[in-house]
């Protein structure tokens, strides 16, 4: 038998046809790549990335915390006792009582009302009161301050008035009254403790 060319993958040869195996591996340029660079050398690269905003962010949120605390510690000293006008210890109040009603939209209100007197030399044009309220065991749990009404009688019904409408002269004596819309639910109960922490005069 007379041999006859074959060509078979790009060879050529005689004889009988007969397969031919490649079995080689030939690394592309890609995979090289790849082998001969270090595998730590990202993860390294994206880890530090990452460290540095959440250090970043844990700062501002240790620096937020920080101003919180100190401007809480602010109003917690503000909230204190109001120191009384020097005038008030020309001020008389006497028969101070309590009483509720309801609202025009069925809330509750709590009154306080009594007697004012001017025993000084001075007119009394305006005036805020600080109510100071407790509870059971003698803490202050509530305190809020408002100007001082008087009450003045009009045909058929009585008016709460303010002291520059109805100044309080010299050795005058009026009724007056305070009006609290919401008080805290520690409240004993009681009357609270009157303070005049301003006065205006002339």
């Amino acid at each position: 038998m007379l041999a006859r060319p074959c060509c078979r993958a790009g060879l050529f040869y005689f004889g009988t046809p007969k397969l031919l195996v490649f079995d080689a591996y030939l690394p592309t340029s890609e995979n090289q790549t790849v082998m001969g660079t270090p595998f730590s050398t990202p993860h390294m690269q994206e880890s530090r990335s990452r460290t540095v905003p959440l250090a970043v962010g844990a700062g501002v949120i240790i620096v937020a915390l920080v101003l919180i605390f100190i401007f809480s510690r602010g109003q917690q000293q503000n909230t204190g006792p109001a120191p009384e006008d020097p005038y008030s210890s020309n001020v008389r109040v006497s028969d101070v009582k309590m009483s509720r009603a309801e609202n025009f939209v069925g809330a509750n209100v709590t009154y306080v009302q009594g007697q004012i007197a001017n025993t000084g030399s001075k007119t009394i044009t305006s005036t805020t009161v600080e109510a100071v309220f407790r509870n059971t065991l003698g803490q202050v749990v509530d305190r809020q301050s408002q100007s001082l009404m008087l009450l003045q009688e009009r045909p058929n019904y009585t008016d709460a008035v303010s002291l520059s409408q109805l100044p309080l002269t010299p050795n005058m004596q009026k009724e007056f009254r305070l009006t609290f819309e919401h008080i805290s639910a520690d409240w004993n109960q009681g009357l609270p403790e009157l303070r005049f922490t301003k006065i205006v005069t002339q």
